[in-house]
């Protein structure tokens, strides 16, 4: 994990999906979105104002997906610590979920924290499989043609790839490598 800091703002750069069964890298290529195309949405109903979403919005447009950014409500926007934005998970489930662990840890008010923006894909639509935006550059340069595997941490967003025989363990082996928590899973596998 990588953090940025824009003065109170901290920007933990990190990532998150597992689906019941691997799908083929064929069959999961063709799902996924360009690993360059990223937009910011702001949440409706959002307790902030136009000037400070598109003031959030400029400062995480640069992200990967899938993102967040969560905010304690009753604190100052940018001199919080709570405000936090995360980025590079495999869903925006994820992504909000982590967004708001830390900016609740970080709250020094007594109102829980919320999600404000949400950083997804161009056209982003819910779909089987997704991949952060890491993962998917990833699979699109190393994953091979023939006796490949991709497993995914869906609590860290650390991700592996592998080949030949094996792949599937030697998948995980990698992710768990890069991941805190123990949940590292095959998502791809050929």
């Amino acid at each position: 994990m990588r953090n940025v800091v824009f003065g109170g703002l901290a920007a933990g750069i990190m990532a998150t999906t597992a689906i019941a069964d691997p799908m083929s890298g064929a069959a999961a290529k063709a799902m996924l979105y360009p690993a360059e195309s990223a937009q910011v949405q702001i949440v409706s109903g959002s307790p902030i104002t136009k000037d400070e979403a598109n003031l959030l919005a400029g400062v995480v447009a640069q992200q990967p997906y899938f993102g967040a950014v969560a905010i304690s409500p009753d604190e100052q926007l940018l001199e919080s610590k709570a405000t936090i934005a995360v980025a590079n998970f495999h869903t925006s489930e994820a992504a909000g979920a982590e967004a708001l662990r830390q900016c609740d840890a970080l709250r020094v008010a007594t109102t829980p924290c919320v999600v404000v923006i949400y950083i997804r894909p161009k056209g982003w639509e819910n779909r089987p499989l997704s991949l952060s935006s890491e993962a998917t550059a990833g699979l699109d340069a190393d994953y091979p043609a023939a006796n490949g595997a991709l497993a995914v941490s869906t609590s860290t967003g650390a991700w592996g790839i592998a080949s030949g025989a094996g792949a599937g363990d030697a998948a995980v082996a990698a992710c768990a490598k890069k991941a805190a928590a123990k949940d590292c899973s095959i998502v791809i596998q050929d």
